[in-house]
């Protein structure tokens, strides 16, 4: 974990005074409801123990300087004009976060920001938008700018879209902005609407990460979109109420499959039934049931192995070995697929069996050390200093 006192130190050693404010945002875990974010369905992901720490002091001039901690780099630039890094990706998620801010019409003073995450980068705890978010809430309170925890997240996930030139989803940003401790949140991805869900202090989530990831993940992410696209255009033809895939039921689908060639069908039965399987575990989690909780996250996997074919044997080996401990309720791929990490929910006296037996028995069958985080639902980003 980051030590907040040892960032403003950072922050003095760097800019020769000490910062005004501290802010923090947290990475998240999607623990299940995936590939339905992009079909306007439902998702329940929560914040983690696990953040981006932006230091900040206001300047009189026009002028913003960054230091990365992490990539031990700075960046500068005008307020005035404000162009993407021809060198670096990294500045570009804060020059996209502040370009949205000055597109607003909003008045802002330059500023020296100190950087420091605690989020491992290309893990699927969605590093980038924690400094999104992180970066929009400091700026936002150095100026006195009033934004809604929902247009900050909306503001982040533009500046991905539009200026870095990532075609994410709401959900990141969402859960990085609104995330609530001891909670995970029910979003809907067609309104924005969303519940905080309760999650037992028996339990913790578990991430392993299989070192793997796949060039591929990309083009394939988008072509299952293309894929989802296609579905709605030709069962629209026989069912004209169909906007999304969220809006078919189980049972549209099986009295219209003859419309769709059979590889199309299978991603659609994944994300019709996963929908239905993200409702199911939230309402398991406010019951405390955990082990249908779980269930739902094994049948969530195999639908992602199996009939949206975004799985991996190095995930598919994760899974196995979660489910050979006692004390796993469930375990899952998390993310866009084609490698990243697996998501499991382990009862509290079982996590040191737990992260023993799965990076020994990973290490031991692939020759690769996974990279494991407990980790503890976090509230969503907030001011320390």
């Amino acid at each position: 974990m980051s030590d907040p006192h040892a960032i403003c130190t950072d922050f003095s050693a760097h800019f020769a005074l000490r910062p005004r404010i501290l802010v923090r945002a947290p990475g998240r875990v999607n623990l299940i409801g995936e590939h339905t974010d992009y079909n306007e369905g439902f998702v329940l992901p929560m914040a983690i123990d696990r953040a981006t720490y932006v230091a900040a002091r206001g300047r009189p001039d026009q002028t913003i300087r960054i230091y990365s901690s992490q990539f031990a780099q700075e960046d500068q630039f005008s307020l005035h004009g404000i162009e993407r890094h021809p060198n670096s990706t990294w500045p570009n998620y804060v020059r996209g976060v502040i370009k949205g801010l000055l597109a607003r019409d909003l008045p802002m003073i330059g500023a020296d920001l100190l950087i420091s995450s605690d989020v491992p980068i290309g893990s699927g705890l969605s590093s980038s938008a924690a400094l999104e978010v992180a970066v929009g809430y400091a700026l936002q309170v150095l100026n006195n700018i009033n934004l809604l925890g929902e247009e900050l997240a909306l503001l982040a996930q533009g500046a991905e879209n539009s200026f870095v030139g990532v075609q994410c989803g709401i959900m990141d940003q969402f859960v990085a902005a609104l995330g609530r401790a001891n909670h995970a949140l029910l979003i809907d991805c067609r309104d924005l609407s969303y519940r905080p869900i309760p999650i037992s202090p028996d339990v913790r989530v578990i991430v392993c990460d299989s070192g793997v990831h796949h060039d591929l993940a990309d083009s394939a992410y988008n072509e299952r979109r293309a894929t989802c696209n296609t579905a709605v255009r030709l069962l629209k033809t026989r069912i004209p109420r169909l906007s999304a895939l969220r809006d078919l039921r189980p049972a549209d689908l099986e009295s219209h499959a003859d419309l769709l060639p059979p590889d199309v069908y299978m991603r659609v039965r994944h994300v019709v039934t996963e929908n239905q399987r993200t409702l199911d575990a939230a309402a398991a989690l406010e019951q405390a049931d955990l082990a249908t909780f779980g269930q739902l996250m094994n049948e969530s996997h195999r639908s992602m192995r199996d009939d949206y074919a975004i799985s991996t044997p190095e995930i598919d080996l994760l899974c196995d070995l979660a489910h050979a401990v006692p004390g796993c309720y469930g375990s899952r791929l998390t993310g866009g697929g084609f490698g990243g990490s697996t998501v499991s929910l382990v009862t509290l006296s079982a996590v040191e069996a737990f992260t023993q037996q799965v990076a020994q028995g990973y290490q031991a069958q692939t020759g690769r050390e996974p990279t494991i985080l407990v980790c503890r639902p976090s509230e969503g980003v907030g001011r320390l200093m």
